[in-house]
């Protein structure tokens, strides 16, 4: 029973493994038997057919000797199970009740020539189905060879020591049959486990940088968008003062407001870039330096734009972590530039930060929104400010609420925890 040929996951052609890069089959002849399952069948069913019909035609040592009409029956069915080996692999069940089906029906004389094949059929049971099924195959074909043998044994008293030699070297075949089929079988199956374990792997692994670099996109978006949109929004504030006013020495200390601002975008640019090239950069990095920035000049930017913007700052910000830094300066940027873009009116403008035991508070409210405002045009619907600043706190663990209050206020409140925040590739 060639046991490489039941084997097509070692077998497989290079090339053909989902990327696996599955190592060659040793051996010139396992490498053929798996390349050509046909052949092996025909080889195996051939095998059978010597093994079995040279039997039927020899004279036995039973008593009673089958007639020549029973001899050529024998053949006939012999010759029928043979053929039905060939499809063992797809119909294992099957074929192992046709190959079962001679010895049932045979003369005892002729039973001998049947023995062989149920052990073939019984090894592609196993091999191909279960071990269950394999079992269970041998033990309804033990029950059903023992009661025809008892039959024969009833009807001829004087063939007991024959017939049950044959009953017992039948079942032997059988059991070995069993047994070497299951052993490849089990082999089989381990090796389809693991390889489709190992594509389950691959294809998580693809899917894990995907939405690896997904966020890192989202990532990158934000940082640009608070970085562009911010300074834009100073630059386009001053840029229109400076155009409005006539006297030239305010026009010109604006326009060296838009300088510097535009200076501090462009240095945060660079270092976000930096950051994105460098190929020893942590996951998760900060893309933008805090040494260079900080609430107080956002607070100041806008108030050099024109905008009355009053800093409440309670605790010291110095020995917060880096993360949480950033998300407290971007929430003030973005703040106050939607109270720029949205609320040109507002007479007053109000930062609070407070550190407290365990969270940083932060809260922007301005009154420059009327009530009757549709929401579109504040920013919280539309654009990519707001729901920016809540992926942002989320990642810091943290809790954020923007909308309209009383008095034509808008209020942007923000809860920090000051603890371990979740990296990149800890985010859910």
């Amino acid at each position: 029973m060639p046991q490489a040929a039941s084997d097509p996951v070692v077998g497989a052609a290079p090339g053909a493994d989902d990327g696996l890069l599955l190592p060659r089959p040793p051996g010139v002849l396992r490498r053929f038997w798996s390349r050509h399952p046909r052949i092996t069948d025909a080889l195996v069913a051939g095998a059978a057919l010597l093994l079995s019909l040279p039997v039927a035609t020899f004279r036995s040592g039973f008593p009673t000797q089958p007639s020549a009409t029973e001899t050529w029956f024998a053949v006939g069915v012999v010759i029928v199970a043979c053929a039905a080996l060939l499809f063992r692999r797809r119909h294992p069940l099957v074929v192992f009740a046709v190959c079962l089906v001679p010895a049932l029906v045979l003369p005892p004389s002729l039973v001998p020539a049947t023995q062989i094949l149920p052990a073939f059929a019984l090894y592609a049971v196993a091999a191909y189905r279960s071990n269950r099924a394999a079992w269970t195959c041998f033990g309804i074909a033990a029950a059903a060879l023992a009661a025809a043998t008892v039959v024969a044994a009833i009807r001829a008293p004087a063939e007991l020591g024959l017939l049950a030699t044959s009953l017992i070297s039948g079942l032997a075949a059988m059991l070995i049959g069993a047994l070497i089929g299951t052993n490849v079988g089990n082999r089989r199956r381990y090796l389809e486990a693991l390889i489709d374990r190992s594509r389950q792997l691959l294809v998580e692994r693809d899917q894990q940088a995907q939405l690896a670099a997904a966020g890192e996109r989202t990532r990158i978006a934000r940082e640009m968008h608070d970085i562009v949109s911010h300074n834009l929004t100073v630059v386009v504030a001053l840029a229109e003062g400076a155009t409005a006013t006539a006297d030239a020495e305010r026009a010109r200390a604006a326009t060296q407001q838009i300088a510097d601002t535009a200076r501090g975008a462009l240095t945060e640019m660079r270092s976000m870039l930096g950051v994105l090239r460098d190929p020893d950069a942590q996951p998760g990095a900060l893309l933008v330096p805090l040494e260079s920035m900080s609430v107080a000049d956002a607070v100041e930017a806008a108030q050099r734009a024109g905008f009355p913007v009053v800093l409440h700052s309670e605790g010291g910000f110095d020995d917060l972590p880096a993360d949480v830094r950033l998300a407290m300066l971007r929430i003030v940027q973005e703040s106050l530039t939607n109270a720029m873009r949205h609320a040109p009116a507002a007479s007053s403008i109000e930062v609070r930060l407070s550190v407290g035991a365990g969270t940083v508070d932060v809260s922007v409210v301005n009154d420059g929104v009327p009530a009757s405002t549709p929401p579109a045009e504040v920013g919280i619907r539309g654009g990519y400010g707001i729901p920016g600043l809540r992926e942002r706190v989320a990642h810091v663990g943290g809790t954020l609420t923007a909308g309209p209050g009383d008095g034509g206020r808008w209020v942007v409140r923000a809860s920090l925890p000051l603890r371990d925040a979740p990296t990149e590739e800890q985010k859910p």
